[in-house]
């Protein structure tokens, strides 16, 4: 069963992941997101764990916002093609549906067929279309439709 565990505000929250070869450049960069956006769970980073592996980070791109929430996920390399990354974006709709079921959950990719593609369909994402990302340029946006 795949886990989430929480991301924290600061380096020394978060202990158990500075060490780890995955996580060195991500954790610092959610502390910093965090610095930006705010620090409210459930609308945070996490790591994702495997038995005692961390076999992946995801999160969502700050709280709601109207009524909407963008999430986004990765499996680290020695863990890909393995259904991993369906399961973290399982979790991630999980949590956000028991925070509030009426949510719209959305992510987005690059404009072309890949893995992240195939878990949103797994996860019963559907693909709205192309969007202009201000961060990434042409994306596509997908909802969840569960």
């Amino acid at each position: 069963m795949i886990k989430l565990l929480p991301i924290y505000q600061t380096t020394e929250e978060n202990a158990a992941f500075v060490e780890h070869p995955d996580c060195r450049e991500s954790l610092q960069m959610t502390i910093e997101y965090y610095k930006q956006i705010g620090f409210e769970p459930p609308w945070i980073g996490y790591y994702a764990q495997l038995d005692r592996d961390l076999v992946g980070s995801a999160g969502f791109k700050g709280g709601p916002v109207d009524g909407v929430v963008e999430l986004a996920y990765q499996t680290f390399p020695a863990f890909r093609n393995q259904g991993i990354g369906t399961r973290i974006c399982r979790n991630l709709v999980q949590i956000a549906l028991e925070a509030d079921p009426e949510i719209t959950i959305t992510a987005r990719t690059l404009p072309e067929e890949n893995f992240s593609t195939k878990i949103l369909r797994k996860n019963q994402f559907e693909l709205l279309g192309t969007v202009l990302d201000r961060e990434d340029g042409e994306v596509w946006e997908w909802e969840y439709r569960g």
